[in-house]
C-alpha cells in the first residue's frame, strides 16, 4: 500500500466426484462433500473501545519456519489444493499454451552508463532476466550478469541495479525467496569482476552514488533478532554511506533519528554532487518531509528543508541551489514546484509547471528538460517543459495504452520507453529529447493477431453515483448474451494507478474466450489525491462499492452473468476481493484472491503493515477506524452457514510484505463456514514472496491453476486456436 523444506507431509482423504471427464464444465455436483484438514480453534478474544472481538485461528499467524503446527497445517492444505488443481480439466492444455505463449523475448528499456549500454533480455522461458552491455546502441551484447547462476530453481532474483556515473561501478540488489530483505553488491561493470562488497538488511531502499563515483548512499535496518526475520516490525532506519571496497561494518553513518523509530529514508544524490537530498517517510500517504546536506564539506550539518509530513514532496532534480519536487502543495493532482534551499521561505517557492486537468502521476528530469507524466481517464499522457515550465510539446502514443520509461540524466538528451496495452505487446522507443523524435528501438514478437482483439473504456455508476472508468478487453467476435466467462481485476488503493499494459496471462484469458475487465476503483491515484482519499479509512467502502457496481455493469450489458463471472486482486486487491464477496456472495461464481489483506485489526503488527494505516486506519487508536475496519475486515465477515463462491486464496510461505498468516486464517474461516459444495482452497507457494522475483516457472504453473479453476466454475468452454 512495499527459506525452509516445510514437514512431512500428512495423508487424508477427500470425498468428491472425480474430475477427469475433461469434456465437464459443470460446476462439482451439489452433493459433494468437501473434508478440509483440521484447523483447531483456540480461546483468543480481544477488546476493542469495549467491543469483544473473536479471533480462533490466531496462532495462523506464527511463522511457518517457526512452528511445525502451521507447517502441518500449510501442507495439508497444499496437499489437497495441488491434488484437487492437477486433474482439472483444460489445466494441462492451459499450461502449455500459456508456456508457448510466454516463449518470446522480453526487452528491458536500454540505459547508458558512462560510454556503454545496458538492458535485461530474457529469451522466453528464463527464470530471470540477464542483463547486457554493448559499446554502443546497435553494438553486439555481451552478458554482464545472469541471475539464473544464482539458484537451480530460480528463486534468487535481480532486485535493481544502478550505476556510478562514470560507468565504471554497478551496485546491484539481490532479492532470495520473493523476500523484501535486499543483499547489495558492487560490479567493476567494464571487467566483469563482482567486488567482495556485500551489504546487507537493506528493504525500502535504493541506492545513490555520489558525484566522485566512489560510494552511494543508502538505507538500511538493523538486523532482526533470530527467527523474526519474516514477521517483525521494520523500525530505526539509518542512512549510510558505503566506500566501495570496504566492509558494510566501516559503513559512515549520515542520518538517524532514534526519536522517530518509525519514519523511513530515501537518499538521492544530486547529479552535480552538491548535495545529498534525504526524503523522509513515515507510511503510504505519499506525505514526506525533506532534508539535505552540503556535501561540499563533510562537517556540513544535515538541514531540514520541509519540516511537516502535510504535502508530497517527491524530488525530482535540481538547478544548482533550485530544488524541483512534484508536489501536491495547493495542488490536488499535483504540480511541480522548486524551492531555492539558499531562500527557502514558501513565499519565495516557484510554481514550475501548474496542476492541470489531468492527474500528474511522476516527473523526471532528462535532457534539461522536464518530464511530465500525466493520466487522462488512466491512460498515459507525457508532456515535455523546460525547467521553467514552458510547453515544450507532447509525446504521441499510437493508442489507448500505456507509457513508461523516460528516465536518464540531464546531460543526456536521449531517453527510452516503452508502450504497450491490453492487446499490444510492448514496444521500445528511444526518444530525442531535443528534436522530440521516437524511434523504434525493439518490438515484441508474441504469437497472436492484435486485430482480434478489442478494448474499449467505458463510465459506470457507482453506488453513490460518482463515475467510475472502466476498461474492457476481449476477442472481437464474442456475442454479448450474458454467457462469457468474465475476469473482473482491480486496485483501489495507496494512490496506485492502474493502466492498460500487455499481460501474456490476460491475453491467453482473452484467447481462450474471456472477457477481461479492469475497473480504476477510488482509492487510486487515476484523479489525484481527492480520489485516492475518497477510498481510505473511513470511506473504503467506496472502493468495494465501485468493484461491486462494475460486476453489476457487466452483467447488466450481457458481457457476463453471475454464473460466468469471477473476481480477482492481489496484496490490497486481495482484500478487495475478500471484501467483496463477503459482502456479496451471491454475485460471483469464481474468486481468487492472492496475498491478501485479510485481517484488517491486526495489519499494522506485523513487517510493513504499520505503514498502511494512512490509507487503511487503525484498530488500536480511533474508534471510527475500528468500526470501519471490523464493518469490512474479510476474516471477521464470514458468516457460517453461507454458501460462498468457489475460491483459490494465494499467498507464498516468504511474502514478509502481507504476512501469510492473513490468507490462513482466512481461508481457515472460510472452510468453517462454507456451506453446499464449493471448494474453497488455498494453494501456498514455498521460496517465494509478495510477487517480486517470482521466477518465470513459479509464475506459469500458477496462472495455469488459476485459469483451470476458473474454467471449471465458470461453465466456460474455453477455445485454444491460436
Amino acid at each position: 500500500m512495499m527459506n525452509q523444506n516445510l514437514k512431512k507431509l500428512f495423508l487424508f482423504s477427500l470425498l468428491f466426484m472425480s474430475l477427469h471427464n475433461a469434456t465437464s464444465n459443470s460446476s462439482i455436483a451439489q452433493d459433494v462433500v468437501w473434508k478440509y484438514p483440521s484447523a483447531k480453534k483456540i480461546e483468543q478474544v480481544d477488546d476493542y473501545f469495549g467491543q469483544k472481538v473473536a479471533d480462533p485461528y490466531r496462532w495462523l499467524e506464527n511463522d511457518v519456519r517457526e512452528d511445525n503446527e502451521v507447517a502441518n497445517w500449510v501442507e495439508k492444505q497444499n496437499k489437497l489444493t495441488f491434488g484437487y488443481l492437477k486433474d482439472l480439466p483444460y489445466r494441462e492444455k492451459i499450461e502449455g499454451r500459456i508456456t508457448e505463449l510466454w516463449n518470446y523475448e522480453k526487452y528491458g528499456l536500454p540505459r547508458k552508463a558512462g560510454d556503454k549500454y545496458y538492458y535485461s533480455k530474457n529469451d522466453g522461458l528464463q527464470n530471470q532476466s540477464v542483463v547486457y552491455q554493448m559499446d554502443s546502441l546497435n553494438g553486439d551484447p555481451s552478458v554482464l550478469l545472469d541471475p539464473n547462476k544464482w539458484s537451480a530453481d530460480g528463486t534468487i532474483a535481480l532486485a535493481g541495479m544502478t550505476f556510478s556515473d562514470d560507468g565504471k561501478f554497478m551496485a546491484y540488489g539481490v532479492q532470495d525467496g520473493g523476500s523484501d530483505w535486499r543483499t547489495w553488491k558492487v560490479m567493476n561493470a567494464l571487467t566483469g569482476e563482482i567486488l567482495n562488497d556485500e551489504l546487507n538488511w537493506i528493504k525500502f531502499s535504493g541506492v545513490s552514488w555520489s558525484a566522485d563515483n566512489k560510494g552511494f548512499f543508502y538505507g538500511r535496518y538493523d538486523e532482526p533478532e533470530e527467527g523474526a526475520k519474516f514477521q517483525s516490525l521494520n523500525k530505526n532506519m539509518k542512512v549510510y554511506y558505503h566506500l566501495v571496497g570496504t566492509k558494510q561494518s566501516a559503513d559512515k553513518l549520515i542520518h538517524s533519528d532514534s526519536a522517530n523509530p518509525d519514519w523511513g529514508f530515501q537518499t538521492s544524490a544530486t547529479e552535480d554532487g552538491k548535495y545529498l537530498v534525504v526524503t523522509i517517510w513515515k507510511g503510504t500517504a505519499n506525505k514526506y518531509r525533506v532534508n539535505y546536506k552540503d556535501l561540499s564539506d563533510d562537517a556540513n550539518p544535515i538541514k531540514e528543508l520541509i519540516t511537516t509530513f502535510d504535502n508530497e514532496f517527491s524530488f525530482i532534480g535540481n538547478r544548482d541551489s533550485w530544488f524541483y519536487f512534484l508536489s501536491d502543495w495547493k495542488a490536488p493532482k499535483k504540480s511541480v514546484i522548486a524551492i531555492d534551499v539558499k531562500n527557502p521561505s514558501r513565499e519565495n517557492w516557484k510554481v514550475i509547471v501548474p496542476e492541470a486537468d489531468e492527474a500528474l502521476d511522476s516527473a523526471g528530469l532528462v535532457g534539461g528538460k522536464l518530464v511530465a507524466d500525466y493520466l487522462k481517464d488512466a491512460k498515459t499522457q507525457i508532456r515535455i517543459f523546460d525547467l521553467d515550465g514552458k510547453f515544450v510539446r507532447e509525446v504521441k502514443f499510437p493508442g489507448i495504452g500505456t507509457a513508461s520509461g523516460f528516465g536518464g540524466k540531464q546531460k543526456q538528451t536521449e531517453t527510452f520507453y516503452s508502450f504497450s496495452s491490453f492487446a499490444t505487446p510492448p514496444t521500445i522507443y528511444r526518444y530525442d529529447m531535443d528534436s522530440g523524435e521516437s524511434k523504434v528501438v525493439r518490438r515484441a514478437k508474441v504469437a497472436f493477431d492484435p486485430q482480434d482483439y478489442v478494448v474499449s473504456q467505458v463510465f459506470y455508476e457507482s453506488k453513490d453515483g460518482t463515475k467510475i472508468p472502466m476498461f474492457i478487453a476481449h476477442r472481437r467476435d464474442i456475442k454479448l448474451d450474458g454467457t462469457n466467462p468474465t475476469l473482473l481485476y482491480a486496485y483501489g488503493g495507496f494512490s496506485i494507478s492502474l493502466t492498460p499494459g500487455f499481460s501474456i496471462s490476460r491475453l491467453q484469458w482473452m484467447e481462450m474466450g474471456g472477457v477481461f475487465a479492469m475497473p480504476n476503483l477510488r482509492g487510486g491515484g487515476e484523479y489525484g489525491e481527492p480520489w485516492h482519499l475518497a477510498g481510505t479509512k473511513t470511506q473504503k467502502q467506496n472502493v468495494f462499492d465501485d468493484f461491486i457496481a462494475a460486476a453489476e455493469y457487466l452483467i447488466e450489458r450481457k458481457y457476463t452473468s453471475k454464473k460466468h463471472l469471477a473476481i480477482q486482486g492481489g496484496s490490497n486487491g486481495g482484500l478487495l476481493v475478500g471484501a467483496c464477496m463477503t459482502q456479496r456472495p451471491d454475485l460471483y461464481a469464481a474468486c481468487l484472491p492472492a496475498v491478501g489483506v485479510m485481517d484488517m485489526l491486526r495489519f499494522h503488527k506485523f513487517t510493513a503493515g504499520r505503514f498502511w494505516v494512512d490509507d487503511y486506519g487503525c484498530s488500536e487508536t480511533s474508534q471510527e477506524e475500528f468500526r470501519a475496519l471490523a464493518a469490512y475486515s474479510p476474516y471477521h465477515n464470514i458468516k457460517d452457514q453461507t454458501e460462498y463462491p468457489p475460491t483459490l486464496v494465494t499467498t507464498a510461505d516468504t511474502d514478509d510484505r502481507v504476512v501469510p498468516g492473513h490468507s490462513f486464517k482466512f481461508a481457515a474461516r472460510l472452510q468453517e463456514a462454507q456451506t453446499g459444495p464449493n471448494p474453497t482452497l488455498i494453494r501456498i507457494e514455498t521460496r517465494a514472496g509478495h510477487g517480486a522475483g517470482k521466477p518465470t516457472s513459479k509464475i506459469i504453473e500458477e496462472i495455469a491453476d488459476q485459469w483451470a479453476f476458473l474454467i471449471k466454475h465458470l461453465g466456460a468452454n474455453p477455445k485454444f486456436d491460436k
